[in-house]
């Protein structure tokens, strides 16, 4: 059996297509609906209540194109809202859980480090559930507020003034802890993992969301005869809900190689 029916992925704004990007590496084969809520970002600084009603429009649109599967791939989401996934026709996918237990497989010294977005940091939803499977883990978090703005600047280069100084005051308390494992609890810091790998020391292991979600997913699929069968080229069709002056450079910056022959739809989300 097969299913030649898209994979769906929705994020706060573009951070989510490097969890996409993943996806297309590890499974190439696959179609993939994607959608990003760039006229409503950021999502991390916004109340749950507000998110949740985020999260739902976003899945509703997504189930209007007969996805087989939904993929938040949105830290935030995935941390303050995984329960709009509840009445789903299909397979929901959040980012937080899979990452987690990637961290707690890592870890030698059970030092794990949790960078993200504020909102993420706050629910708290990373720290309980490594917790819980590694009850003696010292957890050290920090919001990155500011990293996701230098991403979408352009500022990534391994010798990078502002991203160098931003990530060693944010990675200060994790550097002084000795963590050994960092999860990297936003779609665009992987973008930055040459410059943490330098701040935090090569022993460190990052625990990169979206090959995590991705290796999740390639297991569900196989699990559920539901792969699809790769007789016609995968296509991907890409929409937002806003489009900036800096929009064509953001998506090459997270979608690499991928991003050929990219084109994007703008739709009004408020109408799904």
């Amino acid at each position: 059996m097969s299913d030649n029916r898209a994979i769906g992925v929705f994020d706060s704004g573009l951070g989510g297509l490097t969890v996409a990007r993943e996806i297309m590496k590890l499974l190439p084969n696959e179609n993939i609906v994607y959608f990003g809520d760039t006229g409503r970002v950021p999502y991390g600084t916004k109340g749950r209540e507000t998110i949740r009603k985020y999260a739902l429009q976003d899945e509703q649109f997504l189930l209007s194109h007969n996805v087989k599967m939904i993929v938040a791939a949105c830290g935030t989401v995935s941390s303050v809202a995984a329960d709009t996934a509840e009445a789903l026709p299909v397979p929901f996918v959040e980012v937080v859980s899979h990452s987690v237990r990637a961290a707690v497989k890592a870890t030698k010294n059970g030092k794990i480090g949790i960078l993200a977005t504020t909102a993420t940091i706050n629910s708290g939803a990373h720290k309980k559930q490594i917790l819980k499977l590694l009850p003696k883990a010292e957890v050290v978090e920090a919001s990155g507020t500011l990293l996701v703005p230098i991403v979408e600047e352009g500022w990534t280069s391994i010798d990078d003034a502002v991203a160098i100084e931003t990530l060693r005051r944010y990675l200060k308390p994790m550097v002084d802890a000795r963590i050994d494992t960092l999860i990297l609890g936003c779609t665009h810091f992987p973008v930055l993992s040459s410059i943490i790998r330098n701040v935090l020391g090569n022993g460190v292991t990052l625990i990169n969301m979206g090959e995590a979600t991705a290796n999740a997913i390639d297991k569900m699929l196989k699990a559920g005869n539901s792969l699809n069968d790769g007789k016609k080229t995968a296509e991907y069709k890409f929409y937002a809900s806003d489009k900036t002056k800096s929009f064509e450079k953001t998506v090459k910056i997270l979608l690499g190689n991928y991003d050929k022959n990219f084109h994007i739809e703008q739709v009004d989300i408020e109408k799904v």
